[in-house]
């Protein structure tokens, strides 16, 4: 499909200019996160892709690093072993407001999206685009498809593409926004999909940003 090709070629291209504008930035964040918590830079989740085939996200650790059995482990594990924790983030859309696990530094650099930054890598790689559907986790589609049955179909049409580092529900809310809407959202820009329609997700992601809307 012709328009596969372009946004391809759209994606390498974006995403190494990308690389080389957020260089300056990188460092200072690498060190602000290494130097105010115990942990690695990077957070790797496991997300849903094309297809359905799951794949790593690169994103900037945000979150506190909790010993369980005298071994080091990342807050989503710590999440899994604290029921009363886990019920409320599966409550809440699969997100917590006033979240413990996540770090100062953390808070800061998600009400800007700058955590997100390194899934550039990923649209180089070939893993995600510059603009798609929100990539999910595993256990949030398994979770939501059930209470939510109805979005059965839209998450079918969702996985036939690849996720973005933006989409439509990146720029229009984000965590104001339900799963069943944020599914028929993302199932519509597939229906609809176009570069003029992605240029126009790329030009409010900015504005998306910086003001945090939707952020937590």
């Amino acid at each position: 499909m012709i328009y596969d090709a372009i946004k391809r070629f759209i994606d390498i291209i974006g995403s190494s200019i990308l690389i080389l504008l957020s260089s300056p930035i990188l460092i200072p964040l690498i060190l602000l996160i290494k130097l105010t918590s115990k942990g690695p830079i990077f957070f790797t989740p496991q997300r849903v892709g094309k297809d359905g085939e799951l794949f790593k996200m690169l994103k900037f650790r945000s979150m506190y690093m909790y010993e369980i059995r005298g071994k080091l482990v990342h807050a989503e594990k710590y999440l899994q072993s604290n029921p009363k924790l886990m019920a409320a983030y599966q409550r809440n859309s699969y997100k917590l407001k006033n979240d413990p696990r996540i770090t100062p530094v953390g808070k800061f650099i998600r009400r800007f999206s700058l955590d997100e930054i390194p899934q550039i890598f990923n649209v180089l790689w070939g893993d995600m685009s510059l603009v798609g559907p929100r990539a999910y986790q595993p256990d949030e589609l398994e979770h939501q498809q059930k209470v939510y049955p109805k979005t059965i179909k839209n998450v079918g049409i969702i996985l036939k593409g690849r996720p973005g580092a933006s989409g439509p529900w990146q720029v229009s809310g984000r965590s104001f926004i339900n799963f069943d809407k944020r599914v028929e959202m993302d199932a519509k820009y597939m229906e609809k999909r176009s570069i003029l329609y992605d240029i126009w997700v790329i030009s409010k992601t900015p504005i998306a940003m910086l003001t945090g809307k939707g952020a937590i």
